[in-house]
């Protein structure tokens, strides 16, 4: 892979990613485990519930005692109550008797359903009529219900949700082994950037790509690491890779990645101790010069410059590799929608294209109108102004007015 100009059509620069491996795992408290990967089967060691519980505000009754309200209400002696946080187990159920439970209240001995309280008149202080019948386990949760003790709860490679923590919690597990959240350190490169915080000389940028890329890093799962910039000076550079590679599992290079006079993106990931390159770039507008290297598990990605176009490279490459890297599949991992294209897009077969459109609603449910956004690569109001990205094919030389489409929801 000698000649920089080699442009990679995009599955087959995927397709270096089976070089590298999901990370190692860790154990975390459930207060930090949101969005982490399970690295192995999380198994229940208990039953949930513990108990039958009531569903129902009412009474706890035997199920056979209310079928007389088929033809009249069924009157039944309030033998007790089961007060919030008491065993129902210190109540014992007869013949003919009711016990007041509330909500989540555990069930008494020899109960089998739960009246809801809507369905009853109190006729006395001890006596109550039910007026509908129910079935045995009506509006009680069973012992078990959730889950009985060894059932596997959540398998290796599921991504954590808050319910997900709410149910382990539950079940009295309180940290989850999970992958490590993959380390990814952000250099910007160029003469011409200044901090954020700085106004610009003549001939000089802010520096975007970093708050840009730090955001998205957070969002995909990762840890941002963000480093600064760094002229385009090869010694210098070299050195902030070489730094920047003890801590980080993953290394984002903007800017110096084409084959302008100051570029050296390249020549300094193969200057990198123990580093290879493995494409050095990629058939893809927009992102076109986006370049991988490694060095054992740990990637370096060299990204545009322009700041449409690194955005673009991170979603459709970088992306799926912390998504490796953290545990699941090497996917984009963006929601979706179907959209009808407004009017006819052209396209230049041979690269994968990604149009940035603003999804306009339609009336009557049908699916959304996508309308291209213009605006060159180094513009930043077509970003803001897209909801998504339009994917076009290689083969594809336009996309007709009225086709059917799906389109890439930014995250």
């Amino acid at each position: 892979m000698d000649d920089f100009r080699t442009q990679f059509p995009p599955a087959e620069f995927m397709a270096w990613f089976t070089a590298f491996t999901p990370l190692t795992a860790e154990t975390v408290p459930l207060a930090q485990a949101r969005g982490r990967v399970v690295a192995e089967p999380l198994t229940s060691r208990e039953a949930l519930p513990r108990c039958p519980r009531s569903l129902m505000d009412g009474y706890a009754v035997r199920a056979a005692d209310t079928l007389a309200c088929s033809g009249a209400e069924a009157v039944l002696t309030v033998a007790g109550e089961v007060a919030t946080g008491t065993s129902g187990q210190a109540h014992t159920l007869r013949p003919g008797q009711a016990i007041r439970i509330w909500t989540g209240g555990e069930l008494p001995q020899a109960a089998d359903a739960v009246v809801r309280a809507e369905h009853t008149r109190a006729l006395d202080r001890d006596i109550v009529a039910v007026l509908r019948p129910v079935a045995p386990h009506e509006n009680v949760v069973q012992a078990g219900e959730d889950y009985t003790p060894g059932a596997i709860i959540l398998q290796a490679g599921h991504r954590l949700r808050p319910q997900d923590l709410g149910m382990l919690a539950g079940l009295g597990i309180a940290s989850a082994q999970v992958y490590r959240q993959p380390r990814v350190a952000i250099v910007s490169t160029g003469n011409e950037l200044v901090a954020p915080d700085q106004t610009p000389p003549p001939g000089a940028i802010r520096n975007i790509n970093s708050t840009t890329l730090t955001a998205l890093v957070e969002e995909a799962g990762g840890l941002a690491l963000p480093r600064g910039i760094c002229p385009d000076n090869f010694d210098l550079l070299l050195t902030r890779c070489t730094e920047a590679l003890r801590e980080a599992d993953l290394l984002l290079l903007t800017g110096g990645s084409s084959l302008g006079r100051h570029d050296c993106t390249r020549q300094v990931f193969a200057a990198v101790a123990g580093s290879e390159i493995l494409v050095p770039g990629v058939s893809v507008r927009l992102g076109k010069p986006a370049i991988l290297a490694r060095q054992g598990n740990k990637a370096l990605f060299g990204l545009p410059g322009h700041a449409a176009s690194a955005l673009v490279g991170f979603l459709r490459f970088v992306r799926p590799l912390i998504r490796l890297y953290s545990g699941l599949e090497a996917t984009l991992g963006l929601p979706t929608i179907r959209a009808i294209i407004g009017r006819p897009i052209p396209s230049t077969p041979g690269r994968e294209e990604y149009v940035r459109v603003r999804l306009t609603p339609q009336p009557g449910g049908a699916p959304p109108l996508a309308v291209p956004v213009s605006g060159k690569s180094g513009l930043l109001g077509p970003l803001v102004q897209a909801h998504g990205l339009l994917p076009i094919g290689p083969d594809a030389e336009e996309l007709p007015e009225g086709a059917e489409v799906t389109v890439l929801l930014f995250p």
